[in-house]
């Protein structure tokens, strides 16, 4: 099998981990990546204060030194990488691209200046290239962050951060800059739902109550259950949601020690317009009742009493969903390729031979980093089995081409040894300030500490 190759486009969590299962399989790998930069969300959306999850690209980086595997970075598919260049050289492409953009709120006022997505703005603390010229109003004394999973809890925790606190982690330079002046008092995170029913885990609600001088405060009206909630808890007994109410329910019995900042948690509670003249200052939000819906489940709605909250700055974070690729079918109501476990399916219904999907781009943004995992094992599965029978692509080009035709195209390829180059780079400079490592935060600056480092002349030179 060691001449069957597989191109998998992004290197995020779930392309790493369909990596590993068919390089076990003595399947040649190439990995493709519009950034210069591996590891997806890892690098760009884990927070920087989450040092330990960042330690799974310790995985990542075993898997990329297997001899079948070659990492292209630098390399845009649909403009550098085709389509039909990819039955010319491969057996079989899976893609993880991800979910790469946000869901939108669509109420009134979510485009003033001071509403932010979420994704933004975890792209700029986290120095995604994306999102590093981008600029927020932290002047605002006051902030709302729509939404109630682990994203929502993260950008919180990093507006309630000290500077001291975020100073030894590889947060971006120009966030921590921004954010050392950040005027920002109160935070608000606002949930439609109750809390027995948040996405949020245990670990990241209990890590708001250990900021160092930020508090959170939950109204008792806001921690209790209510009838419907009370009796779901009981009778499936989740420890992860168990954990979440206790959690909250602490909150609300201990009271205020004055630190300077506040992360007030809301539920039961969906915004239904922004307000300002130019710019955001304040949202309206509407009060919820739970209601069972015909499958079992728990949904809000709306009661009609509505609140006024005065803030600057608003976050929201309610979903996220992929973006279509180039002559690959996408279903947009759910921002996935639409795939059976895995198989992409085309318009007339039936699977596209030789053509898969793995993680969030396959699912929808669900689980956490772990969850891509089984995922992609599934997928891989898959593709192996219809290898078996004889069901994939014949490649009738070499892929030893592949370089000089990207080149042609004008990709200025990163390799592994490059990477490697870079990562060392960001590192080093790190170290000197007491960090784990300080990034570059712009592809022009990557590229040139890549050629200084392979010891080319650069213009001027």
């Amino acid at each position: 099998m060691s001449d069957i190759r597989v191109a998998i486009i992004g290197s995020g969590p779930s392309a790493f981990y369909a990596a590993e299962v068919l390089l076990k399989n003595n399947v040649r790998v190439d990995m493709f990546e519009r950034l210069p930069t591996p590891f997806g969300l890892v690098r760009g959306g884990v927070a920087p204060d989450h040092d330990k999850i960042k330690s799974v690209t310790k995985v990542y980086e075993r898997t990329a030194e297997h001899q079948n595997f070659r990492f292209f970075g630098g390399v845009e598919y649909g403009r550098d990488l085709l389509h039909d260049d990819l039955p010319r050289f491969y057996h079989a492409v899976i893609y993880a691209t991800g979910a790469q953009t946000d869901k939108r709120m669509g109420i009134p006022g979510e485009d003033l200046p001071g509403s932010h997505a979420a994704t933004e703005f975890v792209g700029w603390y986290n120095g995604h290239p994306d999102y590093s010229d981008l600029t927020f109003d932290l002047s605002q004394k006051a902030a709302a962050v729509v939404g109630n999973g682990n994203v929502a809890m993260d950008v919180a925790r990093i507006l309630a951060r000290t500077t001291d606190e975020l100073a030894t982690t590889d947060i971006a330079d120009h966030a921590l800059a921004a954010l050392r002046h950040s005027q920002i008092e109160t935070i608000y995170i606002l949930g439609r739902r109750g809390p027995a029913q948040a996405a949020y885990t245990t670990a990241e609600i209990k890590e708001l109550g250990e900021l160092a001088d930020a508090e959170v405060i939950v109204s008792p009206a806001d921690a209790a259950l209510d009838p419907l909630s009370a009796a779901q808890v009981e009778k499936e007994a989740d420890r992860g949601v168990t954990g979440n109410v206790e959690a909250v329910r602490r909150y609300a019995e201990t009271p205020p020690v004055g630190k300077a900042r506040r992360i007030v948690l809301r539920f039961l509670v969906s915004p239904v317009r922004l307000i300002g003249q130019d710019r955001v200052e304040a949202i309206e939000i509407m009060k919820n009742e739970l209601v069972q819906s015909d499958d079992g489940s728990l949904r809000p709605r709306a009661t009609g009493e509505t609140e006024i909250l005065p803030v600057g700055l608003v976050f929201r974070s309610i979903g996220y969903k992929g973006v279509a690729l180039p002559d690959v079918p996408f279903d947009d109501r759910n921002g996935i390729i639409p795939n059976v476990n895995g198989r992409v399916i085309g318009e007339d219904g039936q699977p596209r031979t030789g053509e898969y999907a793995v993680g969030w781009i396959k699912r929808g943004p669900s689980g956490i980093i772990g969850t891509n995992k089984p995922d992609a094992v599934v997928t891989d599965t898959l593709l192996l089995g219809d290898l078996a029978e004889g069901k994939l692509w014949t490649p009738r080009g070499d892929a030893a081409e592949l370089p000089m035709l990207l080149k042609m195209r004008g990709a200025d390829v990163i390799t592994l040894d490059d990477w490697h180059r870079l990562d060392q780079i960001e590192i080093a400079r790190g170290q000197e300030l007491g960090r784990p490592r300080l990034k570059f935060t712009h592809i022009d600056e990557m590229y040139a500490a890549i050629r200084e480092a392979r010891g080319e002349r650069t213009a001027g030179d």
